[in-house]
């Protein structure tokens, strides 16, 4: 496999026009031959891949987007496995399993890799090992005292998984293409509901509206959220991510459909209303007016973060969570370099290349989806370029590349990357597959036919043709020029069915063809440390290393140099800051700085305490969760603290504590008193990952092989009153 280095030229010797029988970049010239069998040879500087004749051809003017379509199926063939294997399950040895492996480097089957994949079409290529995989992440309960149900699966991650991570709910959204088999069906229906039900009780956060846990598919933390939860993830548990809260928008969409399918109206409407509910809350949170885009995540307590990601937006614009304006808008807002579009944006510059500074093609798909909904023709040959591209120069699917150079690998020193990179990575092959059926093709998840091709790749595609021609598992697109035609986009005129074929003939039209973003800075300034809050009199003095935005309890507050000063009000008061560039581009936040909790609470379980004023009270405890380590595992300890205070409703609201790094603090929750009312805690049990029969199989750290596992060693009750009309929950 080719170790390019993208600063050595070669002379290339080809004359076939760019984008036929080859391309070239940054001085590298790839070609590709065919032969008289149908078998293709991919050739680069350092190498070449022979690619045999398969079964399912497109045929266009380009031998080289024919090739890669040809290679994206021989790499399907080499993830079609019968069994799997994982270092931390069943110690390493093969687990039968007639479905997707994950890649060359990842030989096991994880929930969101494979579920986005199938996403992206893999159900019409296999759907048996589709569906083989989907039930393989779905599981029961082994632990006799916890509910029982069937759950999709959050693999191990950040501070021992699930509900750190919530994103698990993204298997239905590659379930919901497999429907037609009836057993399968009837698998997915109680595992959509019973999944929906855990969220909503474990994650879903009622006085925001949304759903609590990470970033999908960004799951190391040091790349995306702030340097400080490299040790401590129980931000990440407590905030709110865009891809995530889109994902169960879907998943409560379906919900709502098979509802209906199962005559079950009352169900149906509540689905529906939680839906809109949710996109409401997404829409009037993660917006930014200034900079046109949906954020990627929020604080706790609804912190804004100057920071955004491609698949949020991309996933926000397609499940028409975003809507018209906004949806054309934020992508049209969202960068683009000449490689290709970075996954999250702005990057780190301490950081090394992984999900920093990177392409990752899968992502690149959906937002070729994206593209294709707002109708915006630079976009969607900007992202059928990138992918192409990146396949064509290293003769595989690989998972990700270098932003700048659409390098495999580029080496910076201790920032060099892609840290972690893979052959034939699942998501990255449905990814091309997904470019030629839906992206140049139109084929949509529902069967319809409705090309959106932008007349820029006519000349790749059709050449001197007339038609250009795709073959899938059952059926056979046709996609037909006009005689003459002006405009920037081809849709479909007329399309005309016979069997299981389908013939196109196109029209051009012309849409608003707003420009690529090409002007956005590259990193976001360095994060600040935490201010210093001094109690002076009736006012805080904050100190900060220079002119530093402050934010207080989630809003925005002024802007000081230096030093200052905050109103001393007996409510909790937590301040964080971030750096603003040159360009005004916020860096992420430094930790919060918290002042005004109460005397801790402590003793042995009940634990009782007196409120001293009516109002609302953030409660949180001090713990230690030294069961796994902070980034992998299935042990965060998660409980239901139960609440009841004289003359108040009681209350039982879960409560996450991660992986710790010594003692830490859980996440928080909020509740009311009235002055003067005794009020009483109980810690009882929750749910975690540990609890599902199939995570038995988990040889690779506590909870797993040795029984289920969902403790921690807590310590002080700590409550603070909060402010009126604060936004924290």
């Amino acid at each position: 496999m080719l170790s390019l280095l993208l600063s050595v030229a070669m002379a290339a010797s080809a004359t076939a026009p760019a984008w036929h029988d080859g391309l070239d970049w940054h001085g590298v010239h790839v070609s590709i031959d065919r032969d008289a069998h149908g078998s293709y040879t991919l050739a680069w500087p350092f190498g070449q891949r022979v690619i045999a004749a398969q079964p399912l051809q497109v045929d266009t003017a380009s031998p080289l987007f024919n090739g890669l379509y040809a290679m994206a199926q021989d790499d399907l063939q080499l993830d079609s496995v019968t069994a799997i294997r994982d270092g931390a399950f069943d110690h390493g040895q093969p687990i039968p399993c007639h479905c997707f492996e994950t890649g060359l480097k990842w030989p096991y089957v994880w929930t969101r890799d494979l579920s986005y994949s199938i996403d992206l079409g893999l159900w019409r290529f296999d759907p048996t090992r589709a569906r083989n995989g989907l039930l393989f992440k779905l599981s029961g309960v082994r632990e006799p005292t916890a509910p029982q149900g069937w759950y999709a699966m959050q693999d191990t991650g950040s501070g021992g998984s699930w509900p750190i991570s919530t994103d698990r709910i993204v298997w239905f959204l590659g379930a919901q293409h497999l429907l037609d088999d009836q057993a399968f069906a009837e698998r997915v229906w109680p595992a959509l509901q019973d999944t929906l039900a855990q969220d909503r009780q474990y994650a879903f956060d009622a006085a925001f509206g949304l759903y609590r846990g990470e970033t999908s598919f960004m799951d190391w933390r040091e790349q995306s959220y702030p340097a400080w939860t490299a040790n401590n993830v129980t931000f990440i548990a407590q905030s709110y991510a865009l891809s995530t809260n889109v994902l169960h928008y879907q998943a409560l969409q379906l919900a709502a459909t098979l509802a209906d399918a199962h005559r079950d109206a009352p169900a149906a409407r509540d689905y529906r209303a939680q839906a809109a509910a949710l996109k409401a809350a997404i829409n009037a949170h993660f917006w930014r007016a200034d900079r046109g885009m949906y954020m990627s995540y929020l604080g706790g307590d609804g912190t804004p973060y100057d920071t955004y990601d491609l698949l949020g937006i991309a996933l926000a614009i397609t499940s028409g969570v975003a809507d018209g304006a906004r949806a054309r808008q934020t992508l049209a807002n969202y960068p683009t370099w000449p490689a290709g579009s970075p996954v999250m944006w702005p990057e780190r510059a301490d950081q090394p290349i992984y999900h920093n500074r990177a392409i990752w093609p899968f992502v690149s798909a959906y937002a070729l989806r994206a593209a294709r909904t707002v109708n915006d023709p630079a976009r969607i040959a900007h992202e059928i370029r990138s992918v192409m591209r990146g396949a064509a120069l290293y003769g595989s699917n690989l998972e990700n590349y270098e932003l700048l150079t659409q390098g495999q690998h580029v080496d910076e020193g201790k920032l060099s990357g892609p840290v972690v990179n893979s052959p034939r990575q699942l998501w990255s092959v449905a990814a091309y597959l997904d470019v030629v059926s839906e992206g140049v093709f139109g084929l949509t998840g529902d069967g319809r036919v409705q090309p959106k091709l932008p007349v820029s790749l006519v000349s790749m595609l059709f050449g001197a043709r007339h038609a250009i021609t795709l073959n899938l598992p059952d059926r056979r697109i046709t996609l037909q020029l006009p005689g003459k035609y002006a405009g920037n986009l081809l849709v479909a005129d007329r399309v005309t069915t016979h069997g299981s074929d389908t013939v196109v003939m196109l029209k051009a039209v012309q849409v608003p063809d707003a420009p690529l973003r090409t002007d956005a800075p590259l990193y976001a300034p360095a994060a600040p440390p935490a201010p210093t809050l001094t109690a002076a009199g009736d006012h805080w003095t904050v100190t900060t290393d220079g002119k530093l935005q402050l934010y207080v309890n989630g809003r925005r507050a002024q802007v000081i140099d230096g030093s200052g000063s905050l109103p001393r009000t007996g409510a909790l008061t937590c301040v964080s800051a971030t750096r603003v560039g040159a360009n005004g581009l916020e860096s992420l936040h430094s930790p919060d700085r918290c002042v005004g909790e109460l005397a801790p609470v402590t003793g042995a379980w009940p634990r009782t305490w007196t409120a001293p004023s009516t109002g609302r009270y953030r409660v949180t405890l001090d713990y230690r969760n030294d069961h796994g380590p902070i980034n992998t595992g299935i042990t965060a300890a998660v409980k239901l603290l139960a609440i009841r205070c004289a003359g108040s409703a009681p209350q039982r609201v879960p409560i996450v504590m991660p992986h710790s790094v010594g003692v830490q603090r859980s996440t928080y929750a909020s509740f009311a008193a009235r002055a003067g009312a005794a009020c009483r805690f109980t810690l009882d049990d929750g749910f975690n990952m540990s609890y599902l029969r199939h995570f038995a199989h988990y040889t690779g750290g506590q909870g797993g092989s040795d029984g289920p596992l969902n403790q921690a060693d807590v310590g002080d009750l700590l409550i603070a009153p909060l402010a009126q009309g604060t936004s924290t929950p």
